[in-house]
Formats: C-alpha cells, sequence, structure tokens
C-alpha cells in the first residue's frame, strides 16, 4: 500500500547561476527571458521544476541545457530559498547550483520556455523574476569568499599562464580595480601551487614567467590545511 502525505506538499525548482568570463575579464551571469506568467518577459535565472524520478542536480543540469543550450558544466549546490511568497503560483522552494565558466566554451541558444537568452555583466542587471536577485547576489559573494581559500577559474585561463593574467582573473572574481601586485604575488607564490614552467616568447616587452596550476600540490595543501584556509581564507588585498 502506498503511503500518502497528510501534510501539504510545496513544490520543488531548481535554479542556475551560471557566471561566466569574456575575452575582456569581465564577469557575466547567463540569464533567460521568461515565455511564460508569471514574469513573462521578465528575465530571469534558468531553472524549472524538479521531476520525480531525477535528483535535484540531475534537474538543474536538465533545465540549463533545455533553456540555455549550455551543458557539461561542473555546478555546485549553493542554498535553499524556501520564503513562502517567493513564487505568486503558490509555495515553491527552490535549490539554487552556481558555476564558473568560459564564455567562449558555451555557446548559448533559448529553447524550452526561454524566449531569448544572454549574457549580462554583473553590475549591469535588468529586473529580475521571482527572488532571483537575493539568488544571485547569494552566489556572488560565495563565489568571492570561495577564491579566497580555494583555487577557482584557472581552467579560465590557458594551460601556461603570466602571473598579471591571474591577478587578472583574481580582480574581476573579487570585483575590484587593483589589487597589490606585490602582495598579491608573494601570497600566491608561497602557496606552493604555481609550478614555473618557462617564459614568454616572440613578445615585444620584456618576457614574463609562465606558470601552470599545480593540481595535486594544491590537494595536498588544502587537506594539510583546511580548517586554516575556511576560516582565514588568503587575503590578496592587504
Amino acid at each position: 500500500m502506498a503511503y500518502t502525505y497528510e501534510y501539504p506538499r510545496p513544490a520543488l525548482t531548481v535554479d542556475c547561476v551560471i557566471f561566466g568570463l569574456d575575452e575582456s575579464h569581465q564577469l557575466k551571469v547567463l540569464l533567460i527571458q521568461r515565455k511564460n506568467d508569471p514574469f513573462a518577459g521578465r528575465w530571469a535565472l534558468p531553472g524549472g521544476f524538479v521531476d520525480m524520478d531525477e535528483s535535484l542536480e540531475a534537474a538543474a543540469l536538465r533545465e540549463l541545457e533545455e533553456e540555455t543550450g549550455v551543458r557539461d558544466v561542473f555546478i555546485e549546490q549553493l542554498f535553499t530559498f524556501g520564503a513562502p511568497e517567493r513564487d505568486p503560483r503558490g509555495r515553491v522552494v527552490s535549490v539554487a547550483y552556481y558555476a564558473l565558466v568560459n564564455l567562449s566554451e558555451h555557446p548559448v541558444e533559448a529553447a524550452s520556455d526561454a524566449r531569448r537568452v544572454e549574457w549580462f555583466p554583473v553590475q549591469e542587471l535588468p529586473p529580475l523574476a521571482f527572488d532571483h536577485d537575493k539568488i544571485l547576489q547569494m552566489a556572488t559573494n560565495r563565489l568571492r569568499a570561495k577564491v579566497r581559500y580555494q583555487p577557482i577559474g584557472f581552467e579560465l585561463l590557458p594551460e601556461q599562464f603570466t602571473l598579471s593574467q591571474l591577478q587578472q582573473l583574481y580582480e574581476t572574481v573579487l570585483g575590484v580595480d587593483e589589487l597589490n601586485k606585490r602582495n598579491f604575488r608573494t601570497r600566491i607564490l608561497k602557496m606552493g601551487v604555481l609550478r614555473e614552467v618557462g617564459k614568454q616568447e616572440n613578445v615585444a616587452h620584456r618576457p614574463a614567467k609562465l606558470y601552470s596550476f599545480d593540481k595535486e600540490a594544491y590537494e595536498q595543501l588544502f587537506r594539510e590545511r583546511y580548517d586554516d584556509l575556511l576560516r582565514r581564507g588568503v587575503d590578496f588585498e592587504i
């Protein structure tokens, strides 16, 4: 005999905050323009309802691909949003996910119930549907906090990169105009997660050193200093 709940059940949805960096290292977020009510014509995060036979992450990846064409993205769970008034259709709880991707590797195409899909600078957003402004703000804060204790965005750089390229990436994610160059380089090199691999070639200026990310060294560092890294992070601005 099937078990039935005596309590009302809210609907369950997922929303995806997909950050991307363009060629000018501007931080952007992927939004869809809703085709249907509620909020028809309003911009929103990609997402939708969870099917009964799929996991939350599977639902997020499915909705992301269906509405934007973006696939093969590593997403992380952000938070659960459950304010009773967040959806005019009724009681809807949403589990949000986020990711950071390279725009050039993920062409977008609107489909399903998305009228349009576009990348917007995080500082120049249109009015958003539901409580998606709160979701996006939390995702932005999480991304900027995470960058202080866990290397992120290395997949957005060439396999071999300069410290200037790496600093520009961190400045973009942290939302600052300019980090202290000497402090940044001292602190990032002190972590021991970069491997020097040579120098630039065929450049008009003095060739800069090239580095690659040493994933094994980072994983060992993170295991050994996990609590300290989470508590203190790496402050590049001091």
